[in-house]
């Protein structure tokens, strides 16, 4: 037996900033059919009911069934200190970050945030996540069981940092390569669970620490890597101090063998057009985090011109910098980002960024993000009518596009009526 879900289905035949908004479909009478945690069949309700009667169904009516969410920038061990006032990039490190994740050398603390954090993205309905952890093995231990525990597929690494911070956070060059290999060795492709080798961002390292995970990097060239790029231009003077000799901040990783197809780079909001170039050249993968963006003060992602020039972008609520664990949040603040920078965005784009994009960019769309046959059950369910503000929006929508556009700008966890991972309602 399997089981069936109703409600009105959405799925992509394409990218819709490249194919157009006709990529992007509801099926307004739709059904899926899960068997063994994954995906088995899409089409509708009618037909599915029809060809499985002995199967269990549960009907989600009028809610909109699309892929779970993936966050593809996290650092889940600022949990405790989401919404901290008044600090820009470097001052936000020092005053809050750093405080809070020394803690983090206690397993028991680190366990606890881990599956704080897990259970808080669920409930939003965010079923992948790709987070920075701490310097410390034991904050990587934490997030992979509470993970596994939980059936998620979980992508994370140990943040590497051996200066510009307080001497309870820094590594070593040598100690940086031998922890990160080792959980590596641990946990990597274990279960849904995957090792992403992290350098926190290059003003935290210092050379010889960049070339080590470099050649780490190397050695394992199916991880991915992620760091932190061009977010905040008082932060890139830094870099500049920092690597006189490097001909931009892109390069501070390009030299040290940190440029490539697997990687994920955080923020580039304010990049030159030779990193620009040499980004889409390799392939990698940028990430726009939008609440963090404007919470911390950054600047306005040019999601427009990136995805124009061919790049691959995804989505991230970047906790604890941005100000919402909600990646419906987040897609409401890139909207806003869109229009300051004259391209808002469709509905459609935004969900495919916050499912499918994201999931490209972490190279894990052949698992997740996508509503095909084959594809891993996680699932999120969204009430199109979920509070009195937005059914009353709802009532004079146009379309169902119309509908959604109401959620995604002003829904929260009540609108998320259920979540599956692989395929088990959590």
């Amino acid at each position: 037996m399997g089981q069936l879900l109703l409600g009105q289905v959405l799925s992509f035949s394409g990218d819709p900033f490249e194919d157009g908004l006709a990529a992007a479909r509801i099926e307004s009478a739709g059904a899926l059919r899960l068997e063994d945690g994954r995906i088995a069949e899409i089409g509708t309700r009618d037909d599915l009911m029809a060809r499985h009667p002995g199967d269990t169904v549960t009907d989600h009516m009028t809610a909109l069934i699309l892929p779970g969410f993936v966050d593809a920038h996290v650092h889940y061990p600022q949990t405790a200190i989401i919404a901290s006032w008044g600090k820009r990039l470097i001052d936000w490190l020092n005053g809050y970050t750093f405080p809070e994740e020394t803690r983090f050398a206690d397993p028991a603390y680190a366990s606890e945030i881990a599956g704080r954090y897990l259970d808080l993205v669920l409930a939003e309905g965010t079923t992948t996540v790709c987070s920075y952890c701490t310097t410390h093995p034991g904050s990587v231990d934490a997030v992979f069981e509470a993970a596994e525990a939980r059936g998620m597929r979980v992508l994370a690494g140990k943040t590497c940092m051996d200066r510009n911070g307080p001497e309870a956070l820094l590594d070593t060059a040598e100690r940086a390569y031998d922890e990160s290999r080792a959980l590596l060795e641990r946990w990597h492709g274990r279960a849904r669970l995957s090792y992403v080798i992290t350098p926190r961002f290059s003003p935290t390292s210092t050379e010889a620490q960049l070339d080590a995970l470099g050649a780490l990097w190397a050695e394992h060239p199916d991880c991915l890597m992620q760091t932190h790029l061009s977010e905040q231009v008082d932060e890139i003077a830094w870099v500049r101090g920092l690597f006189p000799e490097a001909r931009d901040y892109l390069d501070t990783y390009e030299r040290h063998g940190l440029l490539g197809a697997n990687g994920v780079y955080g923020h580039a909001i304010h990049l030159e057009p030779r990193e620009r170039d040499r980004l889409r050249e390799v392939g990698a993968a940028l990430v726009h985090c939008p609440t963090s963006n404007t919470f911390i003060g950054s600047g306005l992602f040019d999601i427009g011109g990136l995805k124009t020039e061919g790049q691959r972008v995804g989505l991230a609520t970047d906790t604890g910098g941005g100000s919402s664990f909600s990646m419906l949040r987040t897609m409401a603040a890139a909207y806003e980002i869109g229009q300051l920078r004259g391209r808002p965005l469709h509905a459609a784009e935004l969900l495919w960024l916050a499912t499918e994009g994201s999931a490209r960019a972490l190279g894990i769309d052949a698992h997740v993000g996508r509503m095909v046959p084959g594809q891993e059950a996680d699932l999120v369910v969204l009430d199109l009518a979920s509070t009195p503000a937005i059914a009353q929006r709802a009532e004079r929508a146009e379309s169902v596009w119309d509908q959604v556009f109401a959620t995604i700008m002003m829904g929260d966890d009540r609108a998320v009526a259920a979540t599956y991972v692989a395929g088990r309602k959590v």
